[in-house]
């Protein structure tokens, strides 16, 4: 509503006094404040706030009258009463200096566009001078209590009990004056009560103000009664005057009147201040809220205020000042929504935490349209002076200026229709556009100053039946912060009335006379081009939007005229342009519904127009015709009562049938805010019904309208909508309303399901409160969010405390920095609450389930569970019908039940958990639901509950079927985190919960990154290798490495046994199903010694009994296809592998004598000692292979890749991606150049190489078989080694492994299971799958070998290793095996987009962000 910014300023005086000023009095327009010090009277003007006359006493009269006590401004501003300490009047005549002479003019820069350009200007832009004479002195012979005006006459209160009437002329008559005590005064103004009922002996009233709307006096007596004095008729004497009493007041000490809301204001002893109002029936004073801090929001400060001091309401009657004997303001709405308040907080202490004193106030006042708080502190004193030459300087005086900024709803209701929060302030507006086409806003606002980008975004929309949406409204936290023009402010200062239009694109602004507009698309602001025109004009009822046009209430000083005026915002502003209808009354407020404009008018009547949109020429236009008019004056009182006007398309059951549900289209009722009485007016259709077609338009647009209803009372604001969606008619056909300290009420639809009939008991409509806890200034009505904007604080301690606190503090440290930030609130929590409360769960499910799709509805159910828990679980006395369970049965019909609850139970304290699951189930049976469900993460959740709750052997037991099931899907954050859960249950360290993983981490994916931490290497000794195998097939414990801590020694419990059983296990079942592929990723990701255990299991789960079946599952794993043969292989060499051979030659002739691979291998060759293991020999001739393989890979690439077919499946890149990012030099080029010049091969040698490469399976697929190959080998399992390397097709794995298999070593069933696995693959290549017959052909001789071999014959040399160079050789033939070389990492990445390898784990997300690391940690393996 009113929000404080930036810091106060204290206003500059050029006289100096000794005296220091105690009261201020503004006039009645607020331009021009009296200030009063003991002898001295000053006037100040408002903008610029500047000192213009001051006149002070002489000593002889000022010993006669007294020091000066209060001041009183006659309603015209031509005279000023001063009221003096001895009992006389001073009456002051201001006069104006005469012509052309100003104390202040503007000084404007050269070439300056603004320039006297009218006669008047120096009125508008210049400080008027000003004289002060002493025009009448009246002695009333008793001490003045209370000075007040009331239309032409003074109203003075005297301590003697007398009421003194003297007319602004100085005519007093003597029968005028009105003894207080003969007032008869009761508790209501019925005849049958009357009489009076006070003792009225000594007392006298100490404070009074008139209240226009009410026509009476609130009063304040000397003895604490409080009460309200009025004529019962025209004339003010002792005869007429009646008085009421409030009963349970006895210690008043101030009031003041709210003239729009019929409210007076009481403040009291006990620092809370008491608002009443005056009952129309009976007349009697009603208490309709106080205003009072809370222990819970101040607990320093609530009960050690004091007395309340002054109550002052703003301009626009909309919030109240208070201010207190100890010091302190506060600032609440009209009906008590506490806003701002200096006692606590930032305001209150320093940010080294020492208290602050509060700022004592003798004297405030509003300035105009509420921009500032003018106040009189006395108790701030003067910087020191610490240059004696400034005393001719011009003096600060003590008058402190907050500057304030306010909700554009509080003078323009009309934008309660719109979702945007619109702020005014006194030279800016602030704008809640999260997306908008304002690249930058045009000011620099000291409380934005850092937060001013917003992006550029697309023109208007068409249509503006769409909602802003969340993107939109809630895009950051920031404002637009648009200046307004200077040139339009210097003369029309202060803005009245702001509005921005449905998109919020637009804004308009409207001062003392004339109107700007400004877009947000241009950046520009619009002004009139003749000035004239603008200052002929002047806004009385305030502008709204329609389309694009501005629609404004104005009235004509020319034609003295009041007038409907529209707009287009496109063409220039000029009345040329302008629609214009005259009016036969003032407008006090402007509405806009779809294509109709609602006035209401000074004579209490309501005028409904249509507009219709012309696009005659170049420029649109629109013309206006009146509809209908309503005569409201026999149930409006005073026009100035009417707080808002809108049109709606809400109904009551009148007129609802099942076939036309809601008519939204059209403008069923008038709702009207009548001093904060909400009435609603619905179209009358009790009489007889006329058919559509039947109907001329005119006869439909008069239908009338019913008697008023009252609808709530205390509103502050109220918000509907046009548009219509029938996904959310609960949302979009709902009234909403703000109550001050009762919170929100809507008055929601209540709509029979399935359009069945309704029960005839059934109200159609419910009104239902809640409280939030911020000032609605904007509803979302799809989104079901409330907006608001909420006061911030910065402290400022640049400048170094002198002295005493507060003797030399600057305002900056006095204060803190106050700025203004968006905030907004979920409601619809509390509304499906009230629902329920009502047993209208039907209801309740319908709404929710409208607004099931919204982001933050699981949070929504969340609260909805936890504040009826905390509400339930924590109250002393037992609840006859609790809710919580029927809340608990409302969120099982959705499918976030089981996450809601868990997330409940987690952030609540555990002593309500027993509560919450008596009402919402056995937490055990709601772990089993998600595990039903396959959801993992709430289970774990869950498992906390249950570790808190059941006894160890229960968690364990619930732990281990959560950690089966994570393992059997691959959810390796989650099994990390169980491991480490039922460590923790063993070991007795339940203090310490598990964390509940809520996404997978991106490194589980199904690269086997283990691979890259692991100390292994290919490249190690031999000796060490040795050594280490043999340890492992004798004791069959794990080794300890870096990830495989949970194997260590000083752990070798019971739970490190269950667990590693459990792990066994599921290694093994996946080894049975030969699902390699995620037995690599399990071993990878929870560093599960794989080597060690496949050692134990060599003769049971490793073994494959069914080798077809192996390698077809392989391929799909893999993602590898089957081989294929070209037609032209028939007599191709590679039958033979001539081809091989060549290629093999010279490209090992090219090598240099020093290459990496003759260095490796030798190095490893002369380190190793000769074993005589067969598995000693199969590991060293594969890691001479890996190692060879990965070497060779970069040179031939290049000659390869113009091969590829570059929209296979399969490929692994194309000729462009590899030739360009091969990191070859220019010498190797050459080299390749010619070694491949020299092969002279044939086309059909060519396709043939570009089929092989076609044969490959994606690259991660490579490296990973390439792994798994090693992980076997290392193991002793040759069965996998034979099927990997037939897959692969590397005849050089086949030729070692059965060389090695003629190990007396190696038992004899797995000779003959490889050889009949052999064979039957055969077979099946031969009828299912021919592309396996070159490779079949290919390695006969060593399945010839395999079947040929005994064991008794096999001698002891044949357990040697190969030399190095046989095996370098054939390995190296395969010019794609290797890929190893630095250039493959960018080729990698790239293959991949064609062949389609980034789904190659179904079950591990994000696998190609982590695709660059997982192959360097595999090379890294490669070549150690």
């Amino acid at each position: 509503m009113y929000f404080l910014t930036g810091w106060p300023r204290r206003l500059l005086c050029p006289l100096k006094s000794e005296e220091k000023p105690f009261h201020i009095q503004p006039d009645s327009h607020r331009v021009f404040f009296a200030v009063l010090s003991q002898t001295q009277i000053s006037v100040w003007y408002s903008q610029p706030s500047v000192l213009i006359v001051s006149y002070k006493e002489s000593a002889k009269a000022a010993s006669q009258f007294g020091s000066y006590q209060q001041a009183e401004w006659r309603p015209d501003s031509t005279m000023i009463a001063v009221a003096t300490a001895n009992g006389y009047i001073l009456l002051f005549d201001i006069l104006a200096a005469g012509e052309d002479k100003f104390l202040y003019e503007p000084v404007y820069p050269k070439g300056g566009l603004r320039v006297k350009v009218t006669p008047s200007y120096k009125e508008e832009q210049c400080a008027p001078a000003l004289s002060v004479e002493l025009k009448k002195v009246m002695d009333l012979q008793a001490p003045i209590t209370s000075l007040q005006s009331m239309q032409e006459d003074l109203v003075v209160a005297t301590a003697d009990g007398l009421l003194h009437l003297i007319h602004w002329d100085a005519v007093t008559n003597g029968r005028k004056d009105i003894n207080v005590c003969t007032v008869p005064f009761s508790v209501d103004l019925q005849s049958s009560r009357a009489g009076p009922s006070l003792d009225f002996k000594d007392v006298h009233i100490r404070d009074m103000e008139y209240c226009i709307t009410l026509d009476g006096f609130a009063v304040v007596f000397n003895d604490g009664h409080v009460g309200f004095i009025t004529p019962m008729s025209s004339r003010f004497s002792a005869e007429q005057l009646r008085g009421v009493w409030a009963q349970d007041v006895l210690d008043g000490t101030c009031v003041a009147v709210n003239n729009k809301y019929r409210l007076m204001a009481f403040g009291c002893a006990s620092g809370s201040v008491l608002v009443y109002t005056i009952d129309a029936a009976t007349g009697s004073m009603q208490l309709s809220h106080k205003l009072e801090l809370t222990a819970k929001h101040y607990p320093d400060a609530w009960n050690k205020t004091g007395a309340v001091k002054l109550i002052r309401w703003s301009p626009d009657y909309s919030v109240t000042m208070v201010t207190w004997e100890c010091g302190g303001l506060s600032l609440w709405s009209v009906f008590g929504a506490h806003l701002i308040c200096t006692l606590g907080e930032d305001f209150a202490y320093r940010s080294d935490g020492t208290k602050k004193d509060p700022i004592k106030i003798s004297s405030m006042s509003w300035g105009a349209e509420g921009y500032h708080l003018w106040v009189i502190s006395s108790d701030i004193s003067q910087p020191l002076e610490s240059e004696p030459e400034n005393k001719s300087a011009t003096q600060q005086s003590d008058i402190l200026q907050f500057q304030f900024i306010k909700s554009a709803l509080t003078v323009n209701p009309c934008m309660s229709t719109q979702e945007q929060v619109l702020l005014q302030g006194e030279d800016r507006l602030y704008l809640t556009c999260g997306d908008t086409a304002q690249a930058q806003s045009t000011s620099t606002s000291s409380a934005n100053s850092d937060h001013r980008a917003f992006k550029e975004r697309n023109p208007l929309p068409n249509t503006i039946s769409i909602s802003q949406g969340l993107s939109t409204l809630l895009g950051h936290r920031h404002w637009h912060v648009v200046q307004i023009h200077s040139t339009y402010l210097d003369s029309n200062w202060p803005i009245r009335f702001a509005a921005v239009d449905t998109q919020g694109q637009c804004v308009a602004v409207a001062g003392r006379f004339g109107f700007a507009h400004y877009s947000f698309f241009t950046r520009k602001w619009k002004l009139f081009g003749n000035i004239t025109q603008e200052h002929n004009m002047m806004v009385t009822g305030g502008l709204a939007w329609w389309k694009d046009f501005i629609v404004i209430a104005c009235y004509n000083l020319i034609d003295q005229q009041e007038e409907l005026r529209l707009y287009l915002r496109s063409s220039n502003l000029d009345n040329a342009f302008a629609n214009v209808t005259k009016l036969y009354s003032e407008t006090l407020l402007i509405n806009v519904f779809r294509d109709m404009v609602i006035l209401f008018r000074a004579d209490c009547s309501i005028c409904l127009y249509s507009i219709e949109r012309k696009q005659d020429s170049t420029n649109p236009t629109a013309s206006i015709e009146l509809l209908q008019e309503v005569s409201m004056s026999r149930y409006i009182p005073h026009p100035a009562l009417v707080v808002s006007v809108t049109l709606t398309s809400v109904r009551t059951e009148t007129g609802i049938t099942l076939k036309a549900p809601q008519q939204a289209c059209a403008a069923e009722s008038i709702m009207l805010n009548l001093a904060g009485q909400l009435i609603m007016m619905q179209r009358d259709r009790s009489g007889p019904q006329v058919r559509e077609k039947e109907t001329t338009a005119n006869q439909k647009k008069l239908l009338p309208f019913c008697a008023p209803v009252v609808l709530a009372q205390c509103v502050e604001n109220v918000w509907t909508t046009c548009r219509a969606n029938k996904n959310k008619r609960h949302l979009l056909e709902a009234l909403w309303l703000a109550c001050g300290e009762a919170g929100m009420k809507v008055w929601l639809p209540l709509f029979p399901r399935d359009n069945r009939k309704p029960h005839s008991f059934l109200s159609r409509r419910i009104m239902l409160p809640f409280h939030i806890n911020i000032y609605p200034l904007a509803v979302l009505f799809e989104d079901a969010l409330v907006l608001g904007a909420t006061n911030e604080t910065v402290l400022y301690d640049g400048l170094p405390r002198a002295g005493v606190a507060g003797a030399g503090e600057p305002l900056e440290a006095l204060f803190p920095f106050c700025t203004v930030e968006r905030t907004s609130q979920i409601y619809l929590h509390h509304i499906l609450r009230q629902l329920l409360v009502r047993n209208l769960g039907e209801q309740a499910l319908l709404l929710a389930q409208s607004c099931a799709g919204l982001p933050y509805f699981p949070h929504v159910l969340e609260l909805m569970v936890h504040v009826v828990l905390e509400e339930e679980a924590t109250s002393r006395e037992p609840i006859p019908d609790p809710l919580l369970p029927t809340v608990a049965k409302f969120i099982t019909e959705f499918p976030l039940f089981l996450q809601t609850i868990v997330h409940c139970a987690r952030k609540t304290e555990y002593a309500l958990w027993n509560y919450l699951f008596a009402a919402v189930g056995n937490p055990k049976d709601l772990f089993e639901e998600c595990l039903m469900a396959q959801d993992l993460e709430t289970a774990a959740s869950y498992l906390i509950i249950l570790q808190n709750m059941e006894v160890p052997a229960v968690s364990r037991q619930h732990a281990t079927l959560l950690f089966n099931t994570a393992l059997e899907q691959g959810k390796w954050d989650l099994c990390r985190h169980m491991i480490r859960f039922l460590k923790a249950i063993g070991s007795g360290e339940t203090e310490t919960p598990p964390t509940t993983p809520t996404t997978q981490e991106p490194s589980s994916t199904g690269g086997f990154e283990f691979f890259r931490h692991r100390s292994i290497s290919l490249s190690q000794s031999a000796d060490s290798l040795t050594a280490w195998k043999f340890s492992l097939q004798k004791t069959l414990s794990m080794p300890s490495g870096p990830s495989a801590k949970r194997w260590s020694k000083e752990s070798e419990c019971a739970e490190n046994m269950y667990i590693d059983m459990m792990l066994w296990r599921h290694a093994r079942r996946l080894l049975e199903e030969v699902r390699l592929k995620d037995l690599g990723c399990f071993s990878a990701q929870l560093g599960f010694e794989l080597i060690g255990w496949l050692c134990k299991e060599r003769t049971r789960a490793a073994r494959v009994d069914d080798f077809v079946m192996a390698l077809k599952r392989l391929h799909e794993d893999f993602l590898w296809p089957f081989p294929v043969i070209p037609a032209s292989s028939i007599n191709s060499p590679f039958r033979n592998g001539r081809y091989r051979t060549v290629v093999g030659e010279h490209l090992l002739k090219s090598q240099s004598a020093d290459s990496l691979i003759n260095n490796d291998m030798d190095t490893g060759a002369s380190n190793a000692p000769r074993s005589h293991s067969w598995l000693d020999s199969l590991n060293s001739a594969s890691r001479e292979m890996d190692t060879a393989s990965s070497h060779g890979a970069h040179t031939q690439e290049a000659f390869l890749s113009p091969l590829l077919n570059k929209g296979d499946e399969c490929s692994i890149g194309s000729a462009t991606d590899l030739t360009e990012t091969s990191s070859m030099v220019d010498g190797d080029w050459t080299m390749v150049d010619e070694n491949f010049s020299t092969l002279s091969l044939t086309q059909s040698e060519l396709e043939h190489m570009s089929m092989e490469l076609a044969n490959k399976g994606p690259h991660k697929s490579q490296v990973q078989l390439r792994y798994l190959l090693h992980i076997f080998t290392e193991a002793g399992c040759p069965e996998w080694c034979v099927i990997i390397g037939m897959i692969m097709r590397e005849a050089p794995v086949i030729s070692q492994v059965v060389s090695c298999l003629q190990s007396a070593e190696v038992p004899v069933d797995t000779v003959l299971n490889i050889k009949n696995g052999l064979l039957a693959v055969d077979a099946w290549a031969s009828t299912d799958c021919l592309g396996y017959k070159p490779f079949l052909d290919l390695i006969r001789p060593q399945l010839q070998k395999l079947v040929e071999v005994t064991p008794e014959q096999v001698q002891p040399e044949a357990f040697q290793p190969t030399s190095t160079a046989k095996l370098v050789e054939p390995v190296c033939l395969r010019p794609e095996d290797g890929r190893g070389g630095p250039a493959s990492h960018n080729t990698s990445s790239q293959s991949e987009d064609g062949s389609g390898a980034s789904q190659l784990e179904e079950d591990s997300p994000g696998e190609e962000q982590e695709e660059q690391r997982l192959e360097e940690g595999s090379y890294n393996c490669t070549l150690s």
